[in-house]
């Protein structure tokens, strides 16, 4: 069911007018919006074994299993994009859903699936943006190793090889990874993620894998001579230091190295940052590689980049040694800290920090050529959402659109600046499943009511972002 509530029709003033052909829409992925997941040939990824193996680490022990159904409900949901103004999506495929094994043999009735979503998609004018990789890796494949395994980026370039091959004469943007420091972070170092290890070693080698496999994937892509783009979607984090006082600079410095410029660096300059390599050196954890990696890292870099964006980070120098006998860390290296003043998402606990955005933007102009780009997520996460309804059961979201129009201001300035950015997607569409928040926390432009079968209502956002597409600017 699908309540739908246009409100005020008057036109506003737009003060903030983006460039002819914004794209404009929203990112989601397969784990945390398809469901079905034990149907129709599709294989376990790690996060349907997790949940079955410790549960109670989901919050309110809920799965992935049925997720928000959008395998069975994608016409309407596609439907209900396009009434709230989407030109533009962008989801993953499930690598377990079209390999159940992570390679062999294709299912079939995954094919038909996609094809009938791309198809949907683009009958409704909304243009499809790819992602092959949402941190849901095959379980037969996490069970050789996952992305420790060499024998995986194998098996990841025939997967992608044949995503090209089945979609590419549709598909014109294709992403590599979304966020491919999360699955590092995780799985390897922070314990949020399946196999849930804190092991630096195996952390470093994953994500070398992982960079090669992007980069095979490209290098694929171009050899099919495809009429399209191919990129990788990051989650930037501006690192700000506390002050001015060297240690400081140093400490936000290195903090980039890891979690921004680790990605950043080889997708768009085919390069590692030397102050990472380093620091690896000097722990004894480079990672083990073959020759001739780094020349196909080099000479396959992305056309298009996508950053994800949430919320900055602030560090300082370390006030203390770390512990000898502890796991090795980035913290090692630097200290966070609590900017005074800050300003907070209360029902969320991160900071919002609006400019973060403008100078992530900027940062790509200036040192990375300005390569073309877009915000692929931004978004405000709220608990218990519900309790905003009014009395036509339409949740009142003004913090969310706050959130988006504040940022939208600062990508605004970016773009008159001419940074070469070229749309704007919410996290995300509809509130989904998310990982081991499983509902916790929502995103959606549109209320999902798990408990009501699934029922879809537009929030008071999902109409202002209507009206924000229709005039291309607010």
């Amino acid at each position: 069911m699908i309540v739908l509530n246009s409100g005020d029709s008057r036109q506003p003033t737009i003060r903030y007018p983006f460039p002819q052909g914004f794209w404009w829409g929203s990112a989601t992925s397969a784990p945390q919006i398809e469901g079905a997941a034990h149907l129709d040939g599709k294989g376990k990824n790690i996060w349907d074994h997790w949940y079955e193996q410790e549960p109670n680490r989901f919050y309110g022990g809920v799965g992935p299993t049925d997720a928000s159904q959008f395998y069975f409900r994608y016409e309407e949901d596609i439907e209900l994009m396009k009434e709230i103004g989407h030109n533009s999506f962008r989801f993953s495929i499930s690598w377990s859903r079209l390999f159940p094994n992570g390679y062999g043999e294709i299912n079939q009735k995954a094919v038909d699936f996609y094809n009938k979503v791309i198809d949907k998609l683009i009958e409704t004018g909304i243009e499809p943006f790819v992602n092959l990789y949402h941190f849901d890796m095959p379980l037969a494949l996490q069970e050789k190793g996952g992305w420790e395994n060499r024998f995986v980026v194998d098996c990841y370039e025939q997967y992608s090889a044949a995503c090209f091959r089945l979609f590419g004469d549709r598909v014109s943007k294709w992403f590599t990874h979304n966020e491919p420091i999360v699955p590092v972070e995780g799985g390897y170092l922070y314990n949020f993620h399946y196999p849930n290890e804190c092991n630096f070693t195996k952390a470093v080698q994953v994500a070398f894998h992982t960079m090669l496999s992007s980069a095979r994937a490209i290098k694929t892509y171009r050899e099919m001579k495809l009429d399209g783009k191919i990129g990788i979607i990051l989650n930037l984090t501006p690192s700000y230091p506390r002050s001015s006082h060297p240690a400081d600079l140093e400490a936000a410095r290195i903090a980039d190295a890891f979690f921004n410029r680790s990605f950043l660096d080889p997708s768009v300059k085919g390069t590692f940052p030397s102050d990472l390599v380093e620091i690896l050196r000097a722990e004894g954890q480079l990672p083990v590689m073959q020759e001739g990696d780094l020349r196909v890292i080099a000479e396959n870099t992305i056309d298009l980049l996508g950053i994800n964006y949430y919320q900055p980070r602030r560090v300082k120098a370390r006030e203390s040694l770390p512990n000898p006998h502890a796991p090795l860390l980035p913290e090692h290296y630097f200290d966070y800290y609590e900017m005074p003043g800050r300003k907070m998402n209360p029902y969320r606990g991160w900071e919002i920090y609006e400019k973060g955005i403008y100078d992530l933007l900027i940062n790509v102009k200036e040192n990375y050529g300005n390569i073309e780009c877009f915000i692929s997520e931004n978004g405000i996460g709220v608990e218990n959402e519900a309790r905003f309804q009014d009395e036509n059961g339409i949740i009142q979201d003004d913090y969310r659109i706050e959130f988006v129009r504040e940022h939208l201001k600062w990508v605004h300035r970016a773009i008159q600046e001419g940074v070469n950015v070229k749309g704007y997607h919410m996290w995300t569409f509809m509130d989904n499943w998310s990982w081991i928040n499983a509902y916790k926390n929502r995103y959606g432009f549109i209320a999902v009511d798990i408990a009501n079968n699934w029922k879809r209502t537009v929030k008071k956002s999902g109409w202002w972002f209507k009206k924000l597409a229709e005039n291309n600017g607010f």
